[in-house]
C-alpha cells in the first residue's frame, strides 16, 4: 500500500467479487483536499500523510486509460494481482487482514512502510499484473534441469572476454584422450583425468576446466584428424599448413626457443608437452577447410575455390621417418607430392565442380568412397582410384554447370536500396516543393527508414535459404547431410536421395555417429539422438548457444559449444542412469553452490541535446557509486534532429554507430566514475538520441563477459530511432542480465503507443557480439532489428521462439517512458508536488495504471516514489519552481523511470540456484539540483544477491557418484556389454584373383553389433617365413592393392554378414611431383601379408573386441623349406576349416578376442 491511500472498506477486501466492481466516481473527490504546504526540503510529517480517513470507496477493477472509465479513478487499493511487496516479505503479508484494514484510524505512511517492507534499508515494492504467463514468466532454473541428462563439465562456459584469439572450433577423439581446435593451437585432454582439478597458473577461462595440455602458438586451426595408427593428430590451419602433434612425455621444459609451448610440468597440467611434428604448405594463400583420411590412409584437404587435393601416403610416410634436422627436407617431399583433384577431372577448361569453398569432407569406409560438399552441391568420389564419380546438387539432381556463382550475388539485380531512398525523398520534394521544412524533414526521415527497411530485410526473408551446415557417414555406408533450414537428408554410397526428415527448425551445426545411433547438434544448442531410419530417440538442450561440434570418446559424447564450453553426455542417455545422477547432484547441491552479492546503480536521464556541467555528473553518479560494484547509465535524446536521424538510420545498415556527443557523453561519464583506476567500461551502444553505457569496478569485472549489444527503433516506420531502445546484455557471476534504455513515445493520449512500444521491445530486441573497440566495448556490425519473422537461418519456426530478454535471469529497464499523470490540472499538479503529496499523484500516474491493468512491464517491479515528478523543467532554473511555465504548461510527470525483474516467480524467495537472482531496491531518488535539461535525472540502486554452482566441485561430485553408487555401475557395466560375435577365419589365403569372403556372426540374441575392419599392416615373408617389421598406412588403412567391401556396418543380433576380399597380385604406385605424374611402377604383393582388425562395439560404451585375421596372397600353394605359403602366424582355425575348407590343420589355437578398453 503506497502513502497516502484511503480507507478501504472491509467487505469490499473480504468479497472477491467486489473487485470487479465498477468505479464509483461520487465517492471520488474532484481533487485533493487542501494540505499545508511543504516546501521540498522539510522533512514530510507522519500527520501529513494520512489517508483520506472518513472517506469510504469501492477498488475499481482492472482497467487502462483508453477502457470506458479510463477517466475516473478512485482511491488505490491494491489487489492480488498488483501489489505493494518486499523480497523479504513473508506471504501472509500479500494479503490483509479485514480488521488490520477496517475503522477510521489514518494509516500513515510509517505503518504503511512497516506493514510492506522488509529488511532495513531496502524500499517497498510495486508489481506489474502478468508477469507469470508467456514470455513473461521468469525462466525456468533449476540445479539440474529435469528435462536435460546431466552433463560432465569438463570445460564450463568461459566467458568470450577471456578467449579472444584462442576459441575452441572443432573436436577429435583417440579412444582415451578429448582434442579440440582453438584459434591458437590444440589442446587434449586425458579422460582418465576429467574429474581432476587444475593447478595453479591457468588462464581466466580455464579455472574450472579439467587439467589440459596446450600446443604452442599456431595459426587458428580449422579442422582435426586423428591418425592413431601413426600417433599423431593432424590439423588443418588458416595460413594454409597441414601440421602433425604428438606429445612427449617425460620432458622437463619446454624449448626455449618457443616460449609459447605449454610446458605441462607448470600449471598443474600433468605430462610432457606438444611438439610441432611434420607440417607442409597444402594450399598457398588459403586455408584448410576441410580434411579427411580415406580408407586407402590418404590425406585429402579442400579449401577456398573448391581446389582438392591429396597427399598420397608413400610421401607422408618417408617424411614422417626423417629426423628433426631434416624438417625442411620433409615438408618440401610432401608438398610436392600432392595430387590435384580438381584439375585432374578439368578438360578444355571445363570443370563439373563448382568453384566455392569445399567446407566439408568425410570418408565412407563401408564403399571406399570420399565426398566433398559445398554450401550447395555434393560431389561423390573413388577413394581406390581418385575419380569423380558424380556432382548433384542439394535437391539430388545431377549438377549440369560448370560453376556454380558466387555465393551472395542476387539472380537478379536490383539498385541499391540507397538510392531508391534518395530517390523517394527527390520525388517527395518535387512534389511537395513548397513544403514547410518540418514536412521536408519528414519526408527525408520517411525515405531514410524505408531504405533501412528494405537493407535490413534483403536476403533474410528469402523463401530458400537452404544451405549445407554438416555431413557425415554412418556405420552402415549411409551418407547424411544436415542443412540451414533444420531439414536432414540420407543417401546411399552413391548419391541417391533415401529420405528427407526434420525433427526441428533450427540450422544443422553438426553430427556425431556411433553404433546404429547418430546424434545431430543444432544452432539453437539442442542435440537430438536419431537411429539409423532417422527415427527421434532423445532430445535435449545441451548449450545456451550452437553446439559447433561432437565426438564420442570413453562412453561419452562430448559437445562443444560456441562459447568454448564442453560438456561430456553419457552415451546411455537419456536413461535410467541420468535419474540416479540427476537425484544424487540435487542432494548434494548445497556442497557446489555458492553464493555472491553485488550491488549495481543504474541511471536514467534524458539530456535533451545538451552537455552536463561536470558538477551535474558529479552529483548524479559520482556520490553514489562509492558502494557499488556495476554502474549502468542510460541516456536520451543525445542527438536529435531529421538530419542526424537519417544520417544515423543509414550507418545502421553497414553496421556502424555512435556520433560525436555519444562520445563525449561515454568519456565524461567515465571521467566521473574515475574510469581506468576505479571503474572499467564494459559496453556501451547507442542508436541516433539513445546511448547506453557499464562501467564495472576493477575487483568485480573479472567476473563480468559475454557482453551483448542490441538496438531497436520503435520511432517512424519502425526504422527510426527518435524512439526506441538499446540494450546490453552480460554474464555476472554466470547469470545473465540484460539492461535496456528505452524512449516510449511522447503526448499524454499516447498510452496505447507507449504500450505497444515496450511489447515491441520486449519481443523483438536481440543482442549480438560487439566487436572490440578502443575499450574492446563498442558494438559493431549490428543492424537495427525490424522484426523476427524468421530464425537465426531464415526458417519459419512453428512455434514462436521465446524472446532473448525473456531467458534472462534479471531485466532492468530504464528511460524516458513519457507516462504522464492524467485527470489533473497543471495548477493541480503543481500544488500537490509543492506539498510533496506525492500518493495523490501516484494514483493518476498512467504507468501505474497500466502494469495494474497487465499491459505493460508486466511481472516487473518498482519501487515506490518518493521524489518530485521528473518532467518537465526550464532549463538552468533551480528548485522546483523551474516546472514548465511556458505557453504549453506541461503537466508535471515521472516520465523517468527504472524497473526491473530478477528471478522470482513469487514475491518471497530464497536465493538458490533455483532462484538464482534475488534483488531489492536500496535507493531510488532524481537529482532535483541538477538543471542541465527539462527532465530530471533518476537513479536506483539495487543490492543483489547470486547463487552459482562451483562447477569445479560439482564435477567432483559428478565423479564420485559415477564411481561409488552401486546402481550406477551396476547400470554402466550392464551398457558396456560387447555382443558376442565370431568369425570364420583368421587366415585368408588369396589365389589366382579370386574374391574371398569373411563371415562375421552376431551370436547375441538381444543386440546389435557394430564392426569396423582395418588393416593393422603390412609385413614381408622372408624365404625362411620370418615376418619383417609390421608398417601401418595412415588411419590404419588398406593398401591400394586391397579391397574390402564392406568394411564397416551393422549385423543384427543372431546374423552373418559376408565381407568381401580382393587382393591384386600387383600395386600401382605413383610419385607425383606439383599435382603431376612423374613416374609410376608396380609392385609384388604376392610375398606380403596383411593383419585385418574387425573392431566389434555395442550401443552404449566404446568398448570393443577384436577379430585379427591374416591375409595372404599366393599365385599357388608352393613350399619354402618345407614350409607352406603362409606364415608362421596365419595357420588356419577349425572354423575355418568348417567353413571355408582350405585347410585341413587342426590343432590351431582358438580365436583371440581383445578387449580395449
Amino acid at each position: 500500500m503506497g502513502e497516502g491511500e484511503g480507507e478501504v472498506d472491509n467487505a469490499t477486501l473480504s468479497d472477491p467479487a467486489s473487485a470487479d466492481a465498477t468505479t464509483s466516481v461520487d465517492t471520488m473527490p474532484e481533487r485533493p483536499p487542501n494540505r499545508k504546504p511543504i516546501s521540498y526540503s522539510q522533512p514530510l510529517s507522519v500527520q501529513s500523510t494520512h489517508y483520506f480517513g472518513s472517506t469510504r470507496v469501492s477498488p475499481h477493477r482492472k482497467h487502462s486509460l483508453e477502457d470506458e472509465h479510463s477517466l475516473s479513478y478512485p482511491q488505490f487499493s491494491p489487489p492480488p494481482y498488483f501489489y505493494h511487496h518486499h523480497p523479504s516479505l513473508p506471504p501472509h503479508h500479500h494479503s490483509r487482514d479485514s480488521n488490520s484494514m477496517g475503522g477510521s484510524d489514518a494509516i500513515t505512511l510509517e505503518m504503511a512502510m512497516s506493514e510492506y517492507g522488509g529488511n532495513p534499508g531496502t524500499l517497498p515494492e510495486i508489481t506489474g499484473a502478468g508477469g507469470g504467463e508467456g514470455i513473461f514468466q521468469v525462466p525456468f532454473r533449476a540445479a539440474m534441469h529435469p528435462s536435460r541428462p546431466p552433463a560432465l563439465e569438463l570445460r564450463p562456459h568461459p566467458l568470450r572476454e577471456t578467449q579472444a584469439g584462442s576459441f575452441l572450433r572443432a573436436l577429435a577423439t583417440t579412444g582415451t584422450q578429448l582434442w579440440a581446435a582453438s584459434e591458437s593451437g590444440l589442446r587434449m585432454w586425458k579422460l582418465c583425468e576429467k574429474y581432476d582439478t587444475p593447478g595453479g597458473g591457468v588462464r581466466r577461462g580455464d579455472e574450472n576446466s579439467a587439467p589440459f595440455y596446450e600446443t604452442g602458438r599456431t595459426s587458428p586451426v580449422i579442422c582435426l584428424k586423428v591418425d592413431q595408427a601413426s600417433g599423431v593428430v593432424w590439423s588443418g590451419h588458416k595460413d594454409g599448413k597441414v601440421r602433425s602433434w604428438k606429445i612427449e612425455v617425460g620432458a622437463e621444459k619446454a624449448p626455449d626457443e618457443d616460449p609459447l609451448v605449454c610446458n605441462l610440468s607448470n600449471g598443474g597440467l600433468h605430462g610432457g608437452y606438444f611438439r610441432e611434428g611434420l607440417s607442409w604448405q597444402a594450399h598457398s594463400r588459403a586455408p584448410v577447410l576441410s580434411m579427411v583420411i580415406t580408407s586407402y590412409g590418404e590425406i585429402w584437404t579442400g579449401s577456398e575455390g573448391g581446389a582438392i587435393r591429396a597427399w598420397p601416403w608413400d610421401a607422408i610416410q618417408k617424411s614422417l621417418s626423417l629426423s628433426t634436422e631434416e624438417k625442411h627436407m620433409a615438408a618440401l617431399l610432401v608438398e610436392r607430392s600432392y595430387v590435384d583433384l580438381k584439375n585432374q577431372v578439368t578438360v578444355n577448361g571445363v570443370c563439373p565442380l563448382p568453384a566455392s569453398d569445399m567446407k566439408h569432407m568425410v570418408a565412407d569406409y563401408s564403399r571406399s568412397k570420399v565426398w566433398t560438399a559445398t554450401s550447395l552441391t555434393f560431389a561423390v568420389w573413388d577413394a581406390h582410384t581418385r575419380e569423380l564419380l558424380k556432382v548433384f546438387g542439394i535437391d539430388g539432381q545431377m549438377e549440369i554447370r560448370v560453376e556454380a556463382p558466387p555465393s551472395g550475388h542476387d539472380s537478379q539485380s536490383q539498385p541499391p536500396a540507397e538510392d531508391e531512398g534518395k530517390g523517394k525523398v527527390s520525388s517527395s520534394k518535387k512534389e511537395k516543393s513548397g513544403s514547410t521544412f518540418l514536412q521536408r524533414s519528414r519526408n527525408a526521415i520517411m525515405g531514410a527508414a524505408d531504405a533501412v527497411r528494405r537493407v535490413a530485410t534483403k536476403g533474410t526473408l528469402v523463401e530458400d535459404n537452404r544451405r549445407i551446415g554438416a555431413i557425415t557417414v554412418s556405420v552402415d555406408g549411409t551418407i547424411w547431410s544436415g542443412f540451414t533450414n533444420g531439414t536432414i537428408a540420407r543417401w546411399d554410397t552413391y548419391g541417391a536421395r533415401l529420405q528427407e526428415i526434420q525433427h526441428h527448425f533450427s540450422s544443422v551445426q553438426c553430427f556425431c555417429p556411433f553404433g546404429e545411433r547418430l546424434w545431430v547438434g543444432y544452432a539453437s544448442g539442442v542435440v537430438q539422438l536419431m537411429d539409423l531410419e532417422g527415427n527421434l530417440l532423445g532430445e535435449w538442450l545441451a548449450h545456451s548457444c550452437p553446439v559447433m561440434d561432437m565426438a564420442i570418446a570413453g562412453s561419452y559424447i562430448f559437445t562443444l559449444a560456441h562459447h568454448g564450453g564442453v560438456r561430456g553426455w553419457h552415451l546411455t542417455s537419456p536413461g535410467p542412469v541420468d535419474d540416479i545422477l540427476r537425484n544424487d547432484l540435487m542432494k548434494r547441491e548445497l556442497a557446489y553452490t555458492k553464493m555472491e552479492n553485488i550491488k549495481i546503480m543504474a541511471g536514467t536521464w534524458n539530456v535533451g541535446q545538451e552537455k552536463a556541467n561536470h558538477d551535474s555528473l558529479i552529483s548524479w553518479l559520482g556520490t553514489a557509486v562509492s558502494d557499488v560494484g556495476l554502474v549502468v547509465v542510460g541516456l536520451q535524446e543525445v542527438d536529435m534532429g531529421a538530419g542526424f536521424l537519417a544520417i544515423s538510420a543509414a550507418k545502421e545498415t553497414v553496421g556502424l554507430e555512435g556520433s560525436a556527443n555519444g562520445d563525449w557523453w561515454l568519456d565524461s561519464i567515465g571521467r566521473t566514475l574515475d574510469e581506468g583506476t576505479t571503474f572499467q567500461r564494459v559496453g556501451s551502444r547507442q542508436l541516433a538520441g539513445l546511448l547506453i553505457g557499464a562501467w564495472a569496478r576493477k575487483n568485480l569485472r573479472p567476473h563480468i563477459g559475454d557482453v551483448d549489444a542490441g538496438a531497436i527503433a520503435t520511432g517512424i516506420g519502425r526504422a527510426i530511432g527518435n524512439k526506441g531502445a538499446v540494450g546490453l546484455r552480460m554474464r555476472v557471476y554466470d547469470r545473465v542480465m540484460c539492461f535496456v534504455n528505452s524512449h516510449f513515445a511522447a503526448h499524454l493520449e499516447a498510452v496505447n503507443k507507449r504500450n505497444a512500444d515496450f511489447d515491441f521491445i520486449y519481443r523483438n530486441l536481440s543482442f549480438s557480439r560487439p566487436s572490440a573497440g578502443v575499450h574492446g566495448a563498442k558494438v559493431g556490425a549490428t543492424a537495427v532489428q525490424l522484426h523476427r519473422a524468421v530464425n537465426t537461418n531464415g526458417a519459419n519456426s512453428e512455434q514462436e521462439a521465446m524472446p532473448e530478454l525473456a531467458e534472462a535471469d534479471m531485466i532492468v529497464f530504464l528511460g524516458d517512458f513519457n507516462y504522464r499523470l492524467h485527470s489533473i490540472t497543471y495548477d493541480e499538479a503543481r500544488e500537490m508536488v509543492s506539498q510533496r503529496c506525492f500518493d495523490w499523484l501516484r494514483e493518476r500516474d498512467q504507468l501505474r495504471v497500466e502494469m495494474k491493468a497487465g499491459k505493460v512491464f508486466q511481472g516487473m517491479r518498482e519501487a515506490q516514489i518518493k521524489f518530485p515528478p521528473t518532467y518537465k523543467f526550464q532549463r538552468h532554473v533551480p528548485g522546483l519552481g523551474g516546472y514548465d511555465s511556458g505557453e504549453k504548461k506541461r503537466i508535471p510527470a515521472w516520465c523517468d523511470r527504472i524497473l526491473y525483474r530478477d528471478s522470482r516467480s513469487i514475491s518471497v524467495a530464497e536465493c538458490s540456484l533455483e532462484c538464482p537472482v534475488v534483488a531489492a531496491i536500496t535507493h531510488y531518488d532524481a537529482c532535483m539540483d541538477v538543471t542541465d535539461s527539462d527532465h530530471k535525472p533518476v537513479r536506483c540502486k539495487f543490492q543483489i544477491e547470486i547463487a552459482r554452482a562451483d562447477e569445479l566441485i560439482k564435477r567432483q561430485k559428478y565423479g564420485d557418484i559415477i564411481e561409488s553408487n552401486e546402481e550406477v555401475r551396476s547400470l554402466l557395466e550392464d551398457s558396456c556389454v560387447v555382443p558376442d560375435t565370431t568369425v570364420n577365419t583368421d587366415s585368408i589365403i588369396l589365389q589366382n584373383h579370386e574374391n574371398a569372403v569373411l563371415k562375421i556372426t552376431n551370436k547375441s540374441t538381444s543386440e546389435n553389433a557394430a564392426f569396423k575392419i582395418i588393416c593393422e599392416g603390412q609385413t614381408s615373408a622372408n624365404w625362411d617365413g620370418d615376418l619383417s617389421k609390421l608398417t601401418a598406412r595412415s588411419a590404419f588403412g588398406f593398401p591400394f592393392s586391397l579391397e574390402v567391401h564392406p568394411a564397416t556396418g551393422v549385423i543384427k543380433r543372431d546374423q552373418t554378414i559376408d565381407v568381401m576380399i580382393r587382393q591384386d597380385s600387383f600395386e600401382k604406385r605413383e610419385e607425383f611431383v606439383d599435382g603431376m605424374v612423374q613416374n609410376w611402377w608396380c609392385e609384388d604383393t604376392r610375398d606380403k601379408e596383411l593383419i585385418l582388425l574387425v573392431n566389434i562395439t555395442g550401443k552404449n560404451s566404446t568398448d570393443s573386441s577384436v577379430h585379427r585375421v591374416h591375409v595372404k596372397h599366393c599365385p599357388s600353394l608352393i613350399e619354402r623349406n618345407g614350409k607352406l605359403c603362409t606364415s608362421k602366424r596365419g595357420q588356419p582355425n577349425n572354423q575355418q576349416k568348417a567353413d571355408a575348407k582350405q585347410s585341413d590343420g587342426s590343432d590351431v589355437p582358438n580365436l583371440c578376442h581383445m578387449r580395449m578398453l
